[in-house]
């Protein structure tokens, strides 16, 4: 029986299957994806940046309940569908909290919730507050669970958790396409071609690698100045020199290979037997520096947030949410900040187990 030869993809995606550190980081990944993409339609607070405010409910445990008035502002709502799928609704309406309601004619009275111990009657002209009858008053009264909490500024902790995903991702995930597409094209350059090419790059490798991480993502941006964007390019700045030296090193392997001295003696271009017979073989090496920079990409987005120099309010961040809220750590309610701090071990774990099994999958000696 002749003896069935598998490809390399195939015994790369049977290592995968086997690998049980990879399921799991690919199940937390798919949730992040599966999560960030619906952003606003599951968020309980879809309003933009999840940055609804209820100072009277701050810092409270998971778990937590309340009851509030809608009061409608009747402002028009711009915007179409997909400016709402992306950015959020902007609310027509203030919440207030209260802990009780009562009707009496055309007036409402409600306890107006101040905190746990103090509360204040209000009333309200029915019809001021909804153009039809009595009855609909009650669709002005609604109550919320909040399932992680509020944060200090009374907002959803869940909501800007999941809001918080997409920054989490798209940091990565930028971050992440502007290291591979400089370090493969400086390390294929230098790898390939040698000579000066090679020196130079390798001094603006080891110049840029002798400066501490943080310090220069500092220094990109204090120079294109605080922001969504620039904290991306500013991160992908950072982590482009590993690629640059991998592939290199590889790219010098594969060089000297019989199949690529045939193609050059076949008189083929450099770019092509570059693109098309080197870079293709040096897939799994990229795979695998690739999943560990989206999660070091995570921790530099997370720790820049955390010092004030990256994502900036009111938009959700994880580490935003730790430094908004690290100084309950040691008060009643430290839930508050760990949460986002597990989010942020959670995903980065998962990226690295992933990267893990790669790094196993595409070893030939396994």
């Amino acid at each position: 029986m002749a003896e069935v030869k598998f490809s390399f993809k195939t015994q790369m995606y049977k290592q995968l299957k086997k690998n049980r550190g990879a399921f799991f980081g690919f199940i937390i990944i798919s949730g992040a994806v599966f999560v960030s993409f619906l952003g606003y339609l599951i968020a309980p607070d879809n309003s933009p940046n999840a940055d609804l405010q209820t100072v009277e409910i701050q810092a409270k445990k998971p778990g937590y309940t309340q009851q509030f008035l809608k009061i409608f502002t009747h402002k028009m709502i711009e915007g179409n569908w997909l400016t709402h799928f992306f950015s959020g609704t902007k609310n027509n309406f203030k919440l207030m909290p209260i802990k009780g309601y009562k009707i009496k004619g055309d007036s409402l009275f409600v306890n107006k919730f101040i905190d746990d111990d103090t509360s204040i009657i209000q009333y309200y002209s029915i019809s001021k507050l909804t153009s039809n009858h009595v009855g609909d008053i009650k669709k002005n009264i609604i109550t919320k669970k909040f399932w992680l909490g509020t944060d200090k500024f009374g907002r959803d902790i869940l909501s800007r958790l999941i809001i918080g995903t997409r920054v989490s991702l798209a940091v990565g995930l930028i971050a992440v396409l502007i290291s591979l597409t400089l370090g493969i094209f400086l390390g294929a350059l230098a790898g390939y071609y040698r000579g000066w090419a090679d020196q130079v790059i390798m001094w603006l490798i080891n110049v840029t690698w002798s400066i501490p991480t943080l310090l220069l993502v500092f220094a990109i941006t204090m120079a294109m100045g605080k922001g969504f964007w620039q904290i991306f390019i500013a991160v992908g700045l950072t982590m482009w020199v590993s690629v640059a030296r991998l592939i290199r090193g590889q790219v010098m392997a594969i060089k000297e290979m019989e199949y690529i001295q045939a193609a050059r003696a076949l008189g083929l271009q450099n770019s092509r037997i570059i693109l098309h017979h080197i870079l293709p073989n040096i897939l799994g090496p990229i795979m695998v520096i690739a999943a560990s920079n989206f999660a070091t990409a995570i921790i530099v987005e997370a720790g820049l947030s955390f010092l004030g120099i990256g994502i900036q309010p009111p938009q959700p961040s994880w580490g935003l949410m730790i430094k908004e809220n690290y100084n309950f750590i040691i008060t009643h309610n430290p839930m508050i900040a760990l949460i986002p701090g597990f989010a942020i071990m959670l995903l980065v774990l998962a990226f690295n187990l992933l990267g893990n099994a790669l790094s196993d999958a595409v070893d030939v000696k396994n």
